[in-house]
């Protein structure tokens, strides 16, 4: 994903009281700033420039054509000077692409001896920004709020923050994901309200048979698995009788056919991503394993179980993600090791870890799942890198969707893990084991989630406002009084 193909609009503010020469200043200041913005490297999207507005009738413009412009995934505003805010009204009710408030001046100091009333007039940023402000806020427009100087590094990072969260919101819009089947059988958390999530969240969701998919997989040239076969023989250390000649080789052409197979079903169909669940595995040889592995490492969402909400966060997740050292995956908080005073989580799944996410060698293996009724699935197995991370879910609470995360720091395995046939991460919750695992089941927490090695807490609010929905963080400083008190808080502020 080039997220270079996104632009957000930088769009200055002002007003026709201050006569030609001084917004002849604030455009020259708005597009140098706009330039710095574009040319620097935290920043993943282009920044363009766009003239001055000064008029109830040039924001609506701008604001209008910002949502109909394809490749616009939001808007960064700024008041150089005064811009009375009743003008922004008529725009701002019509605005649906995300904002961002870009509190600064073009100056980082003021000009001591050289400081005059026509200095003053220019750059009226200190009060320009707060009428602004107040218009959004009487207008309960959720936003993002940067305050600082344009330059400082500390504003960069905040302004890349949130075009990460755009850039995933965006990739949402419309976006359409696949269900193989139905939820796994009387499963409550991931299964939910497609209908709401479809107006909350702009993406659908639909199933298909798994018939349909066997369908595709039939199709598949036997050149192009045995293509894919050479590429994974290249890539991964095979097991035992995984080997051309083995004797379990035709196994891994069956698992690069249902690779090839799903991926095509995927393209054909548009979808951004998919679930499955071994309950419905009619027709095929095996549960897709390596194949949900590599293409979650091309980008597509995954949610085992039928966990659509959980796929459509790891395709968001991956696409804020992109570029970035690191990676994104499903994930599942599996079993714990309760040793006093290095408390830790084992997250795994029976399967489907995302590759991007290994540290060290990944190997090929084969091994029973013990469920399904299938034959043996084909997996990668490797262990993940240590360092801090999150683990984000999206869960169903009935009258709103609740976005969780849980700030982590990943630590390497102090043992060999011989006999774990999966891939697999350990981490030590935030703050700690006890309140942290405590606070995510008084939250509701799924226990499917997206762990992510490259993203922050902050991107996930940011993308959480955007969608306007519920943000419940779990980090380092949290208490558990305080936190019960904010989700009961958040329960009376939702009705």
């Amino acid at each position: 994903m080039d997220l270079k193909t996104f632009e957000v609009w930088f769009v200055t503010g002002s007003q026709h009281l201050y006569g030609e020469e001084t917004l002849k200043q604030v455009a020259a200041h708005s597009q140098t700033i706009a330039k710095a913005l574009d040319a620097e490297k935290k920043i993943p999207v282009r920044v363009v420039y766009k003239p001055t507005v000064k008029s109830p009738e040039e924001i609506y413009q701008i604001c209008a054509e910002a949502n109909n412009a394809q490749h616009c995934i939001g808007i960064i505003a700024w008041m150089h000077t005064f811009s009375p805010a009743k003008m922004w009204i008529g725009g701002l009710k019509v605005l649906h692409k995300p904002l961002l408030h870009l509190h600064t001046q073009f100056n980082r100091d003021i000009p001591w001896g050289e400081i005059d009333m026509d200095f003053m007039n220019l750059n009226q940023s200190a009060h320009g920004d707060r009428e602004f402000g107040f218009m959004m806020s009487r207008m309960r427009l959720d936003r993002k709020v940067v305050t600082g100087h344009w330059q400082d590094p500390a504003t960069i990072d905040r302004i890349n923050a949130w075009s990460r969260a755009a850039a995933g919101w965006h990739d949402w819009q419309g976006a359409r994901f696949v269900r193989f089947g139905d939820n796994m059988r009387y499963v409550a958390v991931t299964d939910g309200d497609k209908v709401e999530a479809e107006m909350r969240f702009g993406y659908s969701v639909n199933t298909h048979g798994i018939g349909d998919l066997v369908d595709t997989i039939k199709q598949i040239a036997d050149s192009s698995v045995d293509q894919l076969v050479k590429e994974y023989a290249d890539k991964y250390k095979l097991a035992a009788g995984l080997k051309k000649g083995e004797v379990l080789h035709e196994s891994l052409k069956d698992a690069a056919r249902i690779e090839l197979g799903l991926k095509t079903f995927l393209i054909e169909g548009r979808y951004k991503g998919y679930t499955d669940t071994f309950e419905d595995l009619h027709g095929m040889v095996q549960l897709p394993g390596i194949a949900s592995q590599r293409l979650m490492a091309d980008g597509f969402g995954f949610g085992g179980e039928g966990d659509w909400k959980t796929a459509a966060l790891v395709r968001a997740m991956k696409t804020m993600g992109s570029g970035l050292p690191g990676g994104n995956s499903f994930m599942e908080d599996y079993t714990y090791h309760f040793e006093p005073g290095n408390e830790l989580v084992l997250g795994a799944h029976m399967l489907e870890i995302c590759e991007s996410i290994a540290d060290g060698p990944v190997s090929c293996e084969i091994h029973p799942l013990g469920i399904g009724g299938k034959a043996d699935p084909v997996r990668l197995v490797f262990n993940s890198a240590a360092g801090p991370a999150i683990n984000a879910s999206i869960v169903d609470m009935g009258n709103r969707f609740r976005l969780l995360v849980n700030e982590v720091e990943a630590v390497k395995p102090v043992h060999k893990l011989p006999k774990l046939p999966v891939a697999r991460v350990l981490w030590k919750p935030y703050p700690d084991m006890r309140t942290g695992c405590t606070a995510w089941i008084l939250a509701g927490g799924a226990h499917h989630t997206c762990y992510s090695q490259n993203l922050t807490a902050e991107h996930l609010r940011d993308f959480a406002d955007m969608a306007g929905i519920e943000f419940a963080l779990i980090g380092k400083n949290t208490e558990l009084y305080q936190f019960r008190n904010e989700l009961r808080w958040n329960e009376a502020y939702y009705k």
